[in-house]
């Protein structure tokens, strides 16, 4: 079992490692600069999710999901508009803003954070349970 102090760079490695994988899956492409963003969202949803379990699953899935739209804006402005790397494109997608962030993914990330706060739920439970054994 992993300490709890190694608990964010455990999910910030997964998140550079999954974050792009899903990318790959679902268009086929990715960035680097997509695995330094999965790195930072899983590390923050992490945060999250354990900092504020006392709120709702659902309520922490909804604000992680504005976290993930946040770091995905800020990455599509940097990577996007100022490099010029056209590393994705929302501009054709309803309720989007400057192509770089969507609803669609934002509902995307809501569900990306639930199962997120499911796997820290779990963590802290079984913690929880070893050190009352």
């Amino acid at each position: 079992m992993l300490r709890e102090s190694n608990d964010g760079i455990l999910f910030f490695l997964c998140g550079i490692v999954l974050y792009p994988s899903l990318e790959v899956l679902w268009r086929g492409y990715t960035h680097v600069g997509m695995a330094i963003a999965g790195g930072i969202a899983a590390l923050l949803l992490y945060g999250l999710h354990h900092l504020f379990a006392a709120y709702p699953l659902l309520l922490r899935a909804v604000i992680g999901g504005g976290i993930v739209t946040v770091l995905e804006f800020i990455f599509g402005v940097i990577l996007n508009i100022f490099l010029g790397l056209s590393v994705w494109d929302y501009s054709a997608l309803p309720f989007q803003l400057m192509g770089q962030i969507s609803f669609f993914y934002f509902l995307l990330w809501c569900g990306l954070s639930l199962a997120v706060g499911i796997v820290v739920r779990r963590l802290d439970a079984e913690r929880e349970e070893i050190s009352t054994s």
